[in-house]
Formats: structure tokens, sequence, C-alpha cells
């Protein structure tokens, strides 16, 4: 979890993560340079808890370098994502190992409810071919994603180009790849749609998604 300003929410998208029925896991948490009360708030989450690690950045590197930075300490064989607004549900981590006792696969995402309106996500796009879907637009939600540490080498982890729309950039490696996915259809997530990234940075995330689309790299960097 990396997570800048959430004062307002972190701590209940922390509680879904520590109310897990599966517990078995280390929860590493970076505080991206935010000027309000997010760094208190997680640090007091850490006195209270042995699984929870706490990082600090000196200055906001943005969400990619987090991440890869946090996966690069992790110690664990599996990492799941999580995002400082959203909410894992009790059965989200122990339904999602569950397909990974098989060498089978190798990442696996849900589909999630919006915490503004309850409504199912993706609806529609769901069931189509998640590669043919890539072609157009993300196909999964990036708060779902629990993958093989392993897997996530292969494909060079995140890549730092891309500021925005790093998620998308995974996937669509991962796609390419021919990494075998367990997409599963209950909704394990529940999203946060406003005020989000998407809606904040909507024209930069839109940047970063057309190069995807068209398979490139970012010639400048926009934040």
């Amino acid at each position: 979890m990396s997570v800048r300003n959430n004062e307002s929410f972190v701590s209940k998208s922390i509680d879904s993560v520590l109310n897990q029925t599966y517990k078995n896991f280390e929860f590493l948490i970076v505080d991206d340079f935010s000027n309000d009360n997010t760094y208190k708030i997680i640090k007091e989450y850490e006195k209270k808890d042995k699984r929870i690690k706490v990082f600090n950045n000196d200055k906001n590197l943005g969400l990619t370098k987090s991440l890869n930075n946090l996966i690069s300490v992790s110690k664990g064989p599996i990492i799941a994502r999580q995002d400082g607004d959203d909410i894992s549900l009790k059965q989200r981590f122990l339904k999602q190992v569950h397909y990974f006792q098989s060498s089978k696969y190798e990442f696996s995402f849900s589909r999630a409810k919006a915490l503004q309106g309850d409504r199912v996500m993706p609806k529609y796009s769901y069931y189509l071919p998640s590669t043919w879907v890539s072609k157009y637009k993300n196909p999964f939600i990036h708060g779902t994603l629990m993958i093989r540490k392993n897997t996530l080498k292969e494909v060079g982890n995140y890549n730092e180009n891309f500021y925005y729309a790093q998620d998308y950039k995974l996937f669509k490696d991962l796609l390419d790849a021919n990494k075998k996915f367990k997409y599963i259809r209950e909704p394990l997530y529940m999203l946060n749609t406003e005020n989000n990234i998407s809606t904040l940075k909507k024209i930069e995330q839109n940047y970063y998604s057309d190069i995807v689309k068209q398979r490139k790299q970012p010639t400048k960097l926009i934040k």
C-alpha cells in the first residue's frame, strides 16, 4: 500500500486488511510524502500490529516507484495490492490465495463494488477476453491484484517510465507474456470512485494509457 494525503479514509482501508480471514502476511505501507496526518495514523497502526511495517518517502516519488520500492523489501513469495482509499472484503486474501496453491496461476484479480452506489465493476467487459479488452482499456482493477513475486520480476516489475497508468502497463506486459491468471467473478473489493487518481488526474492518466495502447514508451514525464 502506498498512501498520500489519505487521512480521512486510510484507517478503514488498513482495518480491512487486518480483518482478513487469511492472517499470514506482512503489511508494507509507504507514505509518499503526505502533508496531512496520514503518516501519523499509519505509524500508530504499526505500533499495534507487528505485521505492519511503515516506510516514509522524503519526497513525493509517485505510486510507481513507491510500489517497486515496497516490492524490493518484501519477504513473501506473493504480492497483494491495496489502495489507501479502498476496502478489501474479509474473504479476499483467502479466496485469492487458494488459486496459488497450484502452479497453474501466476496472478489473480477480482471484480469490485463501488463504494459510491454499490455497482459491480467491471460490469460487461469481465465477460470478454481480457487480452482483447486490454487493446482498448485497462481490463483489471489494480487494487485487487495478487501476483507471484517471481512473475513480477520476470516482466520487470512496474515500469517506472509510467508515472500514471502503471497498472495498465503492467497488466499489458503480463498478458503479452502469456502469464496464467485467475479472474474471480465475485466482487472481493470495494472501490472508491470519487476524488481518486482516475478522476483527479484524468488528462495525465489518458496520456499514459494511450501510450500503453500504442505499445510505446513515454517521451516526457507528466505528473
